[in-house]
């Protein structure tokens, strides 16, 4: 019988694992972690199977889930796949056309939602989106509109399922599912246009799953992991789904703003997020650093020393570290790194995938010096997340580590990245052509990220299509200018203004709060945000923070005017996708008069 995989992980793992804990949600009324067992986790997840089967929903119809992270995403993720329905997750904070867009394009009869937003959006669309037949609610304090008395809360919705007469055809409902069956619709944010539907079936998970088995080898049932990136990020999706196959306690995080604090409460020994986490991290560091004097100081910047010494120059590079110098990384490693990671809330951590943009090198050598074992890696929604990724005392600084098990890659036009294999997607919903652009005849997909092989590790250069062309004919590669930038404490977001331009110049969104500290310290008089960022003073301390951070760059890759922005680049004007990446076609028109001032003779 070959069943998918997923329809019956929780069930099988309930099997072994019985009254341990699975997952662990925080009770915002009273500051604790809730835990569930995986026997509770599994009869959740059948309630689910007999309730989609009590509503109608057939085999192979979509379902949207559009929530922030919440264990009921987990529930009605399973138990669609045990009635072999595919689920189709929307950011949390996607906007009434995205819904809309999204709903429509994957005809979507049944929504989940999470809280008092999502209701309010979906209520909302749902008068223009003839698909949409009912909306069930996870969060039961949400308010219902007025005269809805269509919609469901999900106590109500799971009701449907005490039925056990129901539970004959979701049994033969999962008898009949298979690895061929569609598991997900991901819709892209697309920074360049509009949203493509990514399809994963149930054999890009178990490809993937495999892969992984070789390379992770440490994840287990005595690891805590923290749900921190949203369940809709194919990078936190395929891992969670992956760490429950693992048998590891997930602690989900409902606020993303929040990590800070709930990091703490967890404790987590593993945690997949952004570079910009750690980016934090590291200016928070260096920030305490700058705060410090005399012997505190020298300490720390010798601990720092010693840490890149020992973990970098030596280890990383298959040399053993003197014994004077493993003495004192000895030291530091009981003092200083053990402070630290502890003050982060990760002294228990085992290892950190990180993806998702560039890491900054400075950064990424930071965290290998005080002995985080951060795992960098490369992955798209299209290849069920990773495609390469570094390994604990297996890395390279600057890479995205070696290619994982079972994947090809070659090098096409331009040093475009070509992928192979299983965990591919087979194509776009619905869109057969983009689908005949992105993958070959004999089943190459174009990634549209150039990079090189070195010493078996890869390395990304740029994404092809990101690339300026200046009126001097000059090519330049916005992100690695943005990557080296965006580490300064000073500097919160970036985008690179170049292309068709005579020289390449910037939108900064400052650190804000960095800048009223800067303008309190040197007695700097202003009246809001906007007055205090034209001062001399402060377009000079900008000037040469970006002067120092680009003297390696060639003159004409160089910044050479900014503007500083009063406010940050948000998603309600368009400026960002629900994965925060910077639209560029929205910013060139909201900063027109901006970019065109920038330009002047």
């Amino acid at each position: 019988m070959n069943t998918s995989y997923l329809s019956l992980l929780i069930q099988r793992q309930a099997q072994k694992y019985g009254e341990r804990v699975a997952l662990k949600y925080r009770d915002y009324a009273t500051s604790t972690w809730i835990p569930v067992s995986w026997n509770q986790f599994s009869e959740k997840v059948s309630k689910v199977s007999r309730a989609l089967v009590a509503l109608g929903v057939q085999a192979q119809e979509n379902i949207g889930v559009f929530s922030q992270n919440k264990p009921e995403c987990l529930y009605t993720d399973f138990g669609a796949f045990g009635v072999r329905a595919v689920t189709v997750p929307l950011y949390a904070t996607s906007s009434e056309a995205q819904v809309h867009y999204i709903l429509q394009d994957a005809a979507i009869r049944f929504l989940f939602v999470g809280e008092q937003y999502q209701y309010d959006v979906a209520s909302r669309v749902q008068n223009l989106c003839h698909t949409l037949k009912r909306i069930i609610v996870f969060d039961s304090s949400v308010k219902l509109a007025p005269g809805d008395t269509n919609s469901l809360y999900y106590e109500d919705f799971l009701a449907l399922g005490d039925n056990m007469e129901l539970q004959q055809q979701v049994d033969k409902l999962t008898a009949e599912s298979s690895p061929q069956d569609l598991a997900n619709i991901l819709y892209t944010s697309g920074t360049t246009g509009e949203s493509k539907g990514v399809m994963l079936h149930h054999s890009c998970y178990e490809a993937a799953f495999k892969a992984h088995h070789g390379r992770l080898t440490t994840l287990g049932e005595q690891d805590v992991v923290m749900n921190f990136l949203p369940f809709t990020h194919i990078f936190e999706r395929a891992w969670s789904y992956y760490c429950l196959d693992r048998g590891c306690v997930l602690c989900i995080n409902l606020r993303p703003q929040d990590i800070q604090k709930t990091i703490k409460e967890v404790r987590p020994t593993a945690m997949c997020s952004v570079p910009r986490f750690w980016e934090k991290v590291y200016a928070g560091v260096l920030e305490k650093i700058n705060e410090t004097t005399g012997l505190k100081k020298m300490l720390m910047l010798d601990a720092l020393k010693v840490g890149k010494a020992h973990n970098i120059d030596y280890l990383m590079n298959g040399k053993t570290p003197p014994a004077m110098l493993r003495a004192k990384y000895k030291f530091y490693d009981k003092t200083i790194y053990s402070l630290l990671k502890k003050t982060i809330g990760i002294e228990n951590g085992n290892f950190f995938p990180t993806a998702g943009a560039a890491i900054p090198e400075k950064v990424e050598e930071f965290v290998h010096s005080v002995g985080i074992n951060m795992v960098a890696g490369y992955g798209l929604t299209e290849t069920t997340a990773t495609v390469s990724c570094g390994w604990i005392g297996d890395y390279r600084i600057g890479s995205v580590g070696r290619l994982m098990p079972g994947l090809e890659l070659k090098f096409g036009e331009d040093n475009e990245i070509l992928l192979r294999g299983e965990t591919i997607t087979k194509g776009y919903y619905k869109k057969e052509a983009i689908t005949r652009n992105a993958l070959t005849e004999d089943g190459w997909f174009h990634t549209g990220d150039a990079g090189y092989m070195k010493d078996g590790f890869l390395y990304l250069t740029e994404r092809i299509k990101d690339l300026f062309k200046t009126s001097n004919g000059k090519y330049i590669a916005p992100q690695a200018i943005e990557t080296k930038m965006v580490v300064d404490r000073y500097i919160d977001q970036i985008s690179i203004i170049a292309d068709q331009r005579k020289f390449v110049s910037a939108l900064i969104v400052p650190e804000y709060q960095q800048v009223e500290n800067y303008a309190k310290d040197h007695h700097i008089a202003y009246t809001d945000m906007k007055d205090l960022l034209q001062k001399t003073e402060i377009q000079e301390l900008f000037r040469m923070r970006i002067e120092t951070l680009q003297q390696e760059f060639a003159h004409y890759e160089q910044i050479k005017r900014f503007t500083l922005l009063p406010e940050p680049f948000s998603m309600e004007r368009g400026e960002l996708t629900n994965t925060l990446k910077i639209k560029r076609p929205v910013l060139l028109k909201n900063y027109a008069a901006e970019i065109e001032k920038m330009y002047e003779e």
